[in-house]
C-alpha cells in the first residue's frame, strides 16, 4: 500500500494549528468576563443566560419581556442564529446538569464543571468554523501572478499560522468569553467562495454570518457591492443573463432569511421583537472607552451632554456612510478580487471609527480581514493587529487576562519574527540597499589609496545611494514609525499595569490607551484606503469574451 506522501508546508500547518489550539486550551484556565462579580457579572453569564432562556421559555418569547425573561438582565440582543446556537449548547447543559440553565435559580451560576463546558462549547465553535476557515482560506486563494511585485507574498503556511496565534481572537473568545469565532469564520467562508467567483456560496455563508451576529453588518456593504458589480452586463453579455445572475443573488438571501427567521414571521409582534433587539439605541453611541473616533472627540467635547442617543445615531449614521462611500464605490465601479479583501477592511474600520454602539471587542472585525491580508503586506498588517490588542488593554485587564495577554503578545511577537525572516531571508540579504550604502561610504571614508575623502565626497556618495535605495529608505522609515509606536504602546502598558491614575480622573489610562489606538486607526483607515483605490480594476470577464466576426 502506498503512502501519502504530505508536504513540509502541510506539516508546517498541522504542527501550528496544533499550537493554536494549545494556546486556547491554555487560555481558558484565566479569567471570564465578569467572574465572581455579581449582580450582572459578565458575558460569560450573558451567554449562560440565553442558555437557560432558550431551553426554558417557547421560542416567541425569547426576545419579549417578561416576569420570565427580564430583558434587562442580558436579554438576548443577537439575531436568531445566535439564539439556536444558545438552544443547542444549553440543550446539553441541561443534559450534563440541570442546575447550569434552571429557570431563575440558574442565574449567576458559576462552578469549575460549568466553566469547563463553556469553553469547550466556544473551543468546538472555534475548530468547527473559524480554524477551518482561515486554513481553507490561504490554501485555496488564487496566488498573485503579478510580475512586477516589490514584495513577495508571505506563503500560505506561514500566513495560517500567524492568523491562528492572532491574540486578539484567543483573548476575547476564549478569555473574555464570546462566540465571535462562528460568525467570523462564516464571513472567511463567504470571501474564499467570492474570490473564487461562486456567488451563491458567499451569499449563503454571508447570511449565516450576518444573523449569528448584527455586527457583520460591517462586512455587508463590499459583499453588496462586488455581487451587484458581478451582475452588471460586460461586452458579450446579454442583459438577461445579467438579471438572471441577480435574481439567483437576491433569491439566495431571500430564502436564506426565510429559512433563518422562519419561528418569528408568523406574527408581526415575535418579528418586530426581535427586529428591535438588534439596534439598542438607549445604549448610547459608545461603551467604556472605544478606539473610536466618537470616543476621542469626546475627550473634548461631550457628546453625551450635547446630544440625545436619536440624534447621534443619525449623525453617527451620516458619518459611517460618508467614509465608507469612496471604498465601496470604488469596489463596484472598478471591481477586482484583489481589492475585496482591503475593501472589508476598509469598510469594517470606518463603521468601528464612526458608526453608533461600538465595543472595544468589535476591533476584531477589522482583524480578521487584516488578517486575509496578511500574506501582501505582513509588516504593516502585524503593525495594525498588534494595535488592535493594545486597543483592548483595558478590558483585558479588567477581565483579569493580563498575564494571557503578555504571554500571548510575546509568543505572536516572536513567531513573527521567526516567519519572517525565515521567508525573506534570501531576498533581505539580496536587495539590502542600506548595506551597499553603508559600505559605499565606508570605501570613501577608508580610501587608503588616495586619502582624499572629502566632506563632498560622502555627500555626492550619499546621495547616489539615496536615489538608488529609494525604496529601502521608505522601509527604513515605516519600520522606525512601527517601532516607536509599539514602544509607546509598551509604555502605556506599563502605566496602565504599574501606577494608580489620580482620583479625580480615574478613566485616564484607559482613555490614553484609547486615544492613541484611535489616532492609529485613522491612519491605517487612509493607507487602507489609498492601497484600495491603487489597485486597478479587474478585465478578466472581458478578456473572455469571444467576439463574433460580422
Amino acid at each position: 500500500m502506498l503512502g501519502v506522501k504530505i508536504s513540509c508546508e502541510v506539516w508546517l500547518v498541522i504542527l501550528g494549528t496544533l499550537v493554536a489550539v494549545l494556546l486556547r486550551v491554555c487560555t481558558t484556565l484565566h479569567p471570564y468576563s465578569g467572574e465572581a462579580n455579581p449582580p450582572l457579572y459578565g458575558d460569560y453569564e450573558a451567554q449562560r443566560h440565553w442558555m437557560e432562556i432558550t431551553t426554558n421559555l417557547p421560542i416567541n418569547r425569547w426576545y419579549k419581556n417578561s416576569e420570565d425573561n427580564n430583558l434587562t438582565y442580558w436579554g438576548l440582543d443577537y439575531p436568531p442564529l445566535t439564539a439556536y446556537h444558545m438552544f443547542l449548547c444549553g440543550k446539553v447543559a441541561e443534559f450534563l446538569n440541570k442546575n447550569y440553565t434552571k429557570l431563575h435559580d440558574s442565574r449567576g451560576h458559576e462552578s469549575e464543571e460549568h466553566k469547563l463546558f463553556m469553553r469547550y462549547t466556544v473551543l468546538a465553535a472555534d475548530l468547527l468554523v473559524y480554524v477551518p476557515a482561515l486554513i481553507a482560506f490561504y490554501a485555496t486563494t488564487p496566488k498573485t501572478k503579478e510580475k512586477k511585485l516589490k514584495q513577495k507574498p508571505l506563503s500560505g503556511s506561514l500566513s495560517t499560522i500567524l492568523a491562528l496565534l492572532y491574540p486578539g481572537i484567543i483573548l476575547i473568545d476564549h478569555g473574555h468569553f464570546q462566540y465571535n469565532c462562528v460568525s467570523l469564520g462564516f464571513a472567511i467562508f463567504a470571501t474564499i467562495f467570492v474570490l473564487h467567483k461562486c456567488n451563491i456560496a458567499a451569499s449563503i455563508c454571508f447570511c449565516v454570518a450576518l444573523n449569528y451576529k448584527q455586527m457583520e453588518l460591517y462586512h455587508a456593504l463590499p459583499f453588496f457591492m462586488y455581487l451587484l458589480s458581478s451582475c452588471v452586463p460586460k461586452p458579450g453579455q446579454t442583459a438577461s443573463s445579467s438579471f438572471i445572475k441577480l435574481a439567483k443573488i437576491a433569491l439566495t438571501v431571500i430564502i436564506s432569511f426565510l429559512v433563518i427567521w422562519s419561528p418569528f414571521l408568523f406574527d408581526l409582534d415575535d418579528f418586530l421583537a426581535v427586529l428591535q433587539r438588534q439596534f439598542p439605541i438607549d445604549r448610547g453611541v459608545f461603551e467604556d472607552k472605544v478606539s473610536n473616533f466618537w470616543c476621542a472627540l469626546n475627550v473634548f467635547y461631550k457628546l453625551k451632554l450635547r446630544f440625545s442617543n436619536y440624534e447621534m445615531m443619525r449623525i453617527c449614521l451620516f458619518a459611517t456612510i460618508s467614509t465608507v462611500f469612496p471604498s465601496s464605490f470604488d469596489l463596484f465601479l472598478r471591481p477586482s478580487s484583489k481589492k475585496f479583501v482591503v475593501a472589508l477592511i476598509n469598510s469594517s474600520l470606518a463603521f468601528f471609527l464612526f458608526s453608533f454602539q461600538v465595543h472595544e471587542k468589535t476591533i476584531l472585525l477589522v482583524a480578521v480581514p487584516v488578517l486575509l491580508y496578511f500574506p501582501q503586506k505582513p509588516f504593516v498588517c502585524f503593525w495594525f493587529l498588534c494595535i488592535s490588542v493594545f486597543s483592548m488593554l483595558p478590558l483585558l485587564y479588567k477581565d483579569g487576562l493580563i498575564i494571557a495577554t503578555i504571554a500571548l503578545m510575546l509568543f505572536y511577537i516572536i513567531s513573527f519574527r521567526v516567519s519572517i525572516e525565515h521567508f525573506y531571508r534570501n531576498s533581505l540579504n539580496a536587495s539590502d540597499g542600506f548595506a551597499e550604502y553603508y559600505r559605499s561610504l565606508l570605501h570613501v571614508l577608508l580610501d587608503v589609496e588616495y586619502n582624499k575623502a572629502t566632506q563632498m565626497d560622502i555627500l555626492k556618495v550619499t546621495y547616489k545611494q539615496i536615489i538608488k535605495n529609494k525604496e529601502a529608505l521608505k522601509n527604513f522609515a515605516f519600520h522606525v514609525m512601527m517601532m516607536a509606536s509599539l514602544i509607546g504602546c509598551l509604555l502605556l502598558s506599563f502605566i496602565l499595569l504599574v501606577f494608580d491614575p489620580p482620583d479625580r480622573y480615574p478613566d485616564l489610562f484607559p482613555l490614553l490607551i484609547s486615544v492613541y489606538s484611535a489616532l492609529h486607526f485613522f491612519g491605517f483607515f487612509i493607507y487602507f484606503n489609498v492601497k484600495q483605490i491603487r489597485i486597478p480594476q479587474e478585465f478578466d470577464d472581458i478578456r473572455n469574451v469571444k467576439v463574433k466576426a460580422s
